[in-house]
């Protein structure tokens, strides 16, 4: 990659630009992935706690199917065979964790009520508590539906920006220093290479200059014979002031 990039004072500011933009990309994806770690721990957490209270909940829910059945006769039926509208509903939603669109399922109440119309008079008030524990079973369900969904997403949200984080940790900014230490080297060198030339150019100047300071005194000396200076001048010419 280096050897493709030209060595001018243009591509250096230009891969200092990259390098700035990488390792700023670098700090904000790190930072991205220390807030998405500590939530994915916190999900762990929840998660193992909403299990929990599954078990108790389903138990509970269980045993009070069993209560209503015994107090009522085998109802199940009858409400399968009741024309009813659903008195709990899920719905999806998205929150925004560090940037990522995590899937949550929240429960809401319809507001229908169908007791009355099983026409069970003795055994009312168990099915009653028995739709009452598994509607709260229900709600245990629809979270850890929600968190176990939020963890796979979050995890794989986390992978990613690991490897982007080493990506650019290993291979981006490392492959910018070195073109940015390539480009560096052939400026020195082509610096010192300037360096020598011009001072190569003022030698000869100074040669040269020299040479033809040398000359014009050799030349001064030598007009006349050997430098005598009135050897040009006659002594009788009456303009010759002795």
């Amino acid at each position: 990659m280096a050897d493709q990039v030209p060595p001018t004072r243009m591509a250096l500011q230009t891969y200092k630009g990259k390098k700035a933009g990488a390792s700023k990309g670098h700090q904000l994806l790190k930072k991205k992935a220390d807030a998405l770690k500590a939530r994915f721990r916190d999900i762990a957490k929840e998660i193992y706690k909403t299990k929990g209270t599954m078990s108790e909940s389903c138990s509970t829910a269980y045993f009070s199917l069993t209560a209503a059945q015994y107090a009522a006769g085998d109802f199940k039926t009858k409400v399968l065979e009741g024309n009813f509208v659903a008195s709990v509903r899920v719905t999806g939603q998205t929150d925004n964790i560090a940037g990522v669109k995590i899937p949550v399922f929240r429960q809401f109440d319809t507001g229908a009520e169908h007791l009355e119309n099983i026409g069970l008079a003795g055994g009312g008030r168990k099915i009653a508590e028995c739709k009452e524990k598994f509607t709260n079973l229900l709600a245990v369900l629809v979270k850890l539906a929600s968190l176990q969904t939020s963890f796979v997403t979050m995890d794989e949200a986390l992978k990613v920006t690991n490897r982007r984080v080493n990506a650019l940790e290993n291979v981006t900014l490392p492959r910018i220093e070195k073109t940015l230490s390539y480009i560096t080297s052939e400026l020195d060198e082509l610096e010192r290479e300037d360096f020598t030339r011009l001072k190569k150019v003022k030698d000869q100047n100074s040669k040269r200059q020299a040479a033809q300071a040398a000359a014009k005194k050799a030349a001064f000396y030598a007009h006349g014979d050997g430098g005598d200076i009135m050897g040009d001048y006659d002594l009788a010419d009456a303009d010759v002031v002795m």
